[in-house]
């Protein structure tokens, strides 16, 4: 019973380590077919047919029974959602990490936690209380993410050399590769963070009516195939030859990131931030920016310059801070919720942190996102999550 215990508390971290590691190759694969002519619109049609074809059979099985009806109030949801990642945030992105480099696309993605947060108080999703440390220590770690960001558009610094790079000619779009193209690049990856999180709040609220992940993942990369599709015939009318596509890393990364990285990673973090909240999930960022960092100065001979490290140890400070502030909103809900109990006879809830089994087998959930902080009924049908 304990070892059983320990595994399944051990589950949410390996899974969002292991999909921090998938991200980490998505980017560095993707830089090195863009860098070596893939037009990114394409690589975003492929990948979210790839995606769309295989998660649908897990999607028509597995929810069969639980998804909910769909209504003109979801469709619209899920045109939305689909417009702000498949179509904004993977076209920017792509853009941006092919205008700089894999690695320090993949450390200014880091802001995504202080960009979420600003909308959900923009959108009072989210409350400070100046006088607590805990909001004291969010709107500290919002400042520190966005000064680290700065600090690496601002400053770059000498090119800071592993064992493993001496000696080897480096890629001159790396980090070296500063002026309009590099400003660009940012300006373009900032904005691809604000559509993503867009798209972690309106998934949040989103998951509330319509609680099937595996249907929501499909539908979302269904039509975002089809809306990225009508801007890549815009976008690529007098180059045809950009849909063909040869038996290498062009094909490669149209599988591996539609597969990993749409699919799966949509599914995978529905469920652990429903287990664990949104902030669980944002925690294992920084990972995934090592990881890439490493694996681009091997692979793509990309340089890592001073600014890029000192900005993004500073980002990993403030995100490190936001979540500790953020994690205590849930410990605190857990001890109103706690005092507060049930009364005359009403239904009892569960905060957004909680994910126990039931005497039926079901899983009470709480809440997809990384907005807001919401309490579901322990006996409604969205609390029956598939692992």
């Amino acid at each position: 019973m304990g070892v059983g215990k320990v595994l399944s508390d051990a589950k949410p971290y390996l899974a969002m380590t292991l999909l921090q590691v998938g991200f980490a190759g998505m980017y560095v694969v993707a830089v090195a077919s863009l860098k070596r002519g893939m037009s990114h619109f394409v690589l975003v049609v492929y990948r979210n047919i790839v995606a769309t074809v295989v998660m649908a059979p897990f999607a028509l099985w597995f929810e069969r029974n639980v998804r909910p009806k769909m209504t003109i109030t979801i469709f619209l949801k899920i045109m939305g959602l689909a417009l702000l990642e498949p179509v904004l945030d993977q076209n920017l992105y792509y853009m941006g990490a092919n205008l700089t480099s894999a690695g320090f696309a993949s450390a200014l993605i880091n802001i995504l936690p202080a960009v979420t947060f600003v909308m959900a108080l923009i959108l009072r999703m989210e409350k400070v209380r100046l006088r607590s440390v805990h909001s004291q220590a969010k709107i500290v770690g919002t400042l520190c993410t966005v000064a680290g960001a700065v600090l690496m558009v601002l400053y770059h610094g000498p090119v800071v050399q592993f064992p493993w790079s001496r000696g080897q000619h480096h890629d001159s779009a790396g980090a070296g590769g500063q002026g309009a193209g590099w400003l660009n690049g940012t300006i373009v990856i900032i904005v691809a963070c604000v559509c993503w999180s867009g798209f972690f709040v309106l998934q949040s609220n989103t998951l509330q009516s319509y609680p099937a992940e595996l249907s929501l993942t499909t539908l979302i990369c269904m039509m975002g195939s089809v809306m990225s599709g009508a801007v890549t015939l815009v976008a690529e009318r007098h180059n045809t030859k950009a849909w063909v596509i040869g038996f290498d890393t062009r094909l490669f990364t149209a599988i591996y990131a539609g597969i990993v990285c749409s699919g799966v990673a949509y599914y995978v973090q529905g469920i652990v931030s429903r287990q664990r909240g949104p902030v669980f999930v944002t925690a294992f960022n920084p990972l995934c920016m090592i990881v890439t960092a490493v694996m681009g100065s091997i692979i793509l001979k990309e340089e890592i310059t001073l600014g890029s490290v000192i900005g993004a140890a500073i980002i990993v400070v403030g995100l490190y801070a936001l979540i500790w502030g953020k994690s205590k909103d849930y410990v605190n809900q857990v001890a109103d919720v706690s005092a507060g109990g049930s009364k005359d006879g009403a239904t009892e809830q569960l905060p957004i942190s909680s994910a126990q089994p039931n005497g039926n087998g079901k899983h009470e959930l709480g809440n997809n996102g990384r907005g807001g902080q919401h309490v579901f009924d322990v006996e409604t049908p969205a609390a029956n999550g598939h692992y």
